[in-house]
């Protein structure tokens, strides 16, 4: 039978660094798993995005079609279990284009299954995988994301009040769990990886039940995509506030960010 692990998500939970490790031990990796991150499936990834703001059923063809497209480069004679991870998977982060929660995950998860389901003649195991993380860490993360990633004005107290309900990935995880029944899905807080030597890639090595000698193999990597200091932060949002039009504030975050590592490494 084929297994197939999906880990849909969610953002500003060690993803960055799972995928990171997966591709630099890509080698290592490929004689015992069929491998694709971000940047293997961006048809999925965009159209899920784009399910996420639209809610139409036209962009959740799209993105059925596109993930009917994935499974037909899964041999289901490979013996080797597919893996898939990002957390594009679940659409847009929330906080971006009006979205306040991960409630389009469900529905493009329920999907995938409806998908596979038709892409193999034989029955396949499909399973699902969500890194959580708890709420606090979890929107000050986003928060500093944001601030980088887009003209974000609130300070860290007004985002918290008004995302607080993007926060609830328990809930959004029952509810796919639901949504994808009878498979099974496995939710692993970020917190409970952080003395584990692979960090956040040991939740899925531990869902695959990857032997031991398997893992002594694969070479870990630091923490990926970190939040940066509250100075940098406090930059950004000076920044976000300003006058300058769109492109040169993003030019002047660039140049924030480079003069802070500049600054970390001594150089």
């Amino acid at each position: 039978m084929k297994q197939v692990l999906i880990h849909a998500g969610f953002h500003k939970t060690g993803t960055t660094s799972v995928q990171k490790t997966l591709i630099h031990n890509r080698k290592t990796l490929r004689r015992h798993y069929q491998i694709f991150t971000r940047r293997n499936m961006p048809g999925p990834c965009e159209a899920a995005r784009a399910y996420s703001i639209s809610r139409t059923p036209a962009d959740l063809l799209i993105f059925s079609a596109e993930m009917a497209d994935l499974f037909s480069r899964i041999d289901a004679g490979d013996p080797r279990p597919a893996l898939l991870s990002s957390e594009d998977l679940s659409g847009h982060m929330p906080g971006r284009y009006g979205l306040d929660t991960y409630a389009a995950a469900p529905l493009l998860m329920k999907a995938i299954c409806h998908t596979a389901t038709q892409a193999y003649d034989a029955p396949i195991e499909l399973t699902f995988l969500f890194t959580t993380r708890n709420p606090e860490p979890w929107l000050r993360s986003c928060y500093a994301q944001h601030l980088r990633a887009i003209r974000l004005t609130q300070d860290f107290d007004s985002y918290r009040a008004s995302h607080a309900a993007s926060a609830d990935l328990a809930n959004i995880v029952a509810r796919t769990r639901l949504a994808v029944a009878p498979h099974k899905l496995h939710a692993t807080p970020l917190e409970s990886l952080g003395d584990r030597p692979l960090g956040p890639l040991a939740a899925l090595l531990d869902v695959l039940e990857t032997p031991r000698r398997v893992r002594r193999r694969i070479e870990p990597l630091p923490p990926a995509n970190i939040s940066p200091p509250q100075e940098l932060l406090a930059a950004y949002l000076e920044t976000n506030r300003s006058t300058l039009d769109d492109d040169t504030a993003a030019q002047a975050k660039i140049q924030a960010r480079r003069i802070w590592l500049t600054g970390k490494t001594g150089d």
